[in-house]
């Protein structure tokens, strides 16, 4: 891919205005796991294609100046969603049932420095989701894993900054899950996921003492109370969680999602799992007007959402819905081919806004 289209792929889908990504987990009483999340940018479309690449195929990540990077062969097939350019891939199972996921991580992602005499073991932050997919098999390999590698950033701009970067979240099906961010120019920080969210900046440990600030908030309704001798009583349904923050920025979706999974009610099955996460998801959808101060050019997308994708790890099913078609479409990983020579890629929907039309009977 020549330079310049790179750069403006990488300038589309991770400029200010870029993804304010929210993802939840969810498990069952089998111990079913499920990731969940959606990817935003509301400036054009991302061109994002399902994915599918097969086992033994052999990857070369390109660096900032178009050096060949690391080059590895696949152990694992996986299903993913790209976003941009095909190479990348934004969120993503294998066949074991790994899945690993970028968020975007402005201001406060920092990789190691380029060295453009040293590049053997360098593998850009847009091809680590791919790299993790197609090697391992828990989150425990990738850990071990991560000291063999150096991330660096996938372009420079002309005056030599590096694109922003992302934090990344990746699962196993054994219900370990973690957060990967490096920050301070390479320090790698890996965090357990223990509040089941990840949306973007700032870092995972000040959301999570983010937290403190909303410990009151409850499901259901407040019971009635005087006061200064006024009878008050709730007007409805979720009177108990006033104060729940309804804004876009990640801040509030991360408290929002994470009250939204702790007051889920119990799910027996993967597939109550899956429905419960879309249905969550749906709360963080961005209205495509509502990005923007200046009205004077709205891109022609129905949604700042373009995707929600669901996994179950347990059975290896990857659900996704988009900004055109609110279907749900279902890869299940057990009926594809990982034996091919090739990847496979093709467009998640027609690009159309899409229903079902449904008779009624006089």
């Amino acid at each position: 891919m020549k330079k310049s289209l790179l750069a403006l792929l990488l300038t589309s889908a991770f400029s200010y205005h870029a993804s304010a990504c929210t993802g939840i987990t969810l498990s069952t009483t089998d111990n079913d796991q499920v990731q969940a999340r959606t990817i935003e940018w509301g400036h054009s479309d991302l061109n994002s294609k399902l994915v599918i690449s097969p086992r033994n195929h052999q990857y070369t990540s390109t660096m900032p100046d178009q050096q060949q990077g690391l080059t590895w062969k696949s152990q694992y097939g996986f299903a993913g969603i790209s976003v941009s350019d095909d190479r990348f891939i934004a969120e993503g199972i294998n066949e074991k049932g790994l899945t690993a996921g970028l968020f975007y991580f402005r201001n406060y992602g920092s990789l190691a420095k380029y060295d453009p005499k040293q590049t053997a073991n360098n593998i850009t932050d847009m091809d680590f989701v791919r790299w993790m997919l197609t090697q391992f098999e828990t989150v425990a390999e990738v850990e071990a894993a991560l000291d063999k590698i150096k991330i660096v950033t996938v372009y420079f701009d002309q005056q030599g900054n590096a694109s922003p970067t992302a934090h990344w979240r990746v699962s196993d099906k054994q219900g370990n899950s973690i957060v990967i961010e490096i920050m301070d120019h390479g320090k790698i920080n890996i965090h357990k996921n223990t509040a089941k969210v990840l949306t973007n900046s700032p870092d995972y440990n000040w959301q999570v003492t983010n937290l403190n600030n909303y410990i009151n908030l409850h499901p259901g309704i407040s019971p009635p109370q005087k006061i200064n001798g006024v009878e008050a009583q709730s007007f409805g349904v979720g009177s108990n969680f006033v104060g729940l923050p309804g804004d876009i920025s990640p801040p509030s979706r991360f408290v929002r999602a994470a009250f939204y999974v702790n007051t889920a009610p119990k799910l027996n099955t993967a597939e109550q799992a899956v429905s419960q996460a879309f249905h969550i998801l749906n709360n963080f959808d961005i209205p495509i007007g509502s990005e923007f101060n200046d009205k004077s050019h709205i891109p022609e997308l129905p949604s700042a959402t373009q995707w929600t994708s669901v996994i179950d790890q347990s059975h290896g099913l990857l659900f996704y819905k988009t900004m055109h078609d609110s279907t749900i479409k279902r890869v299940d990983l057990k009926q594809l081919d990982f034996t091919v020579k090739q990847e496979r890629k093709q467009k998640l929907d027609s690009g159309k806004f899409s229903y079902q039309e449904v008779g009624v009977s006089n």
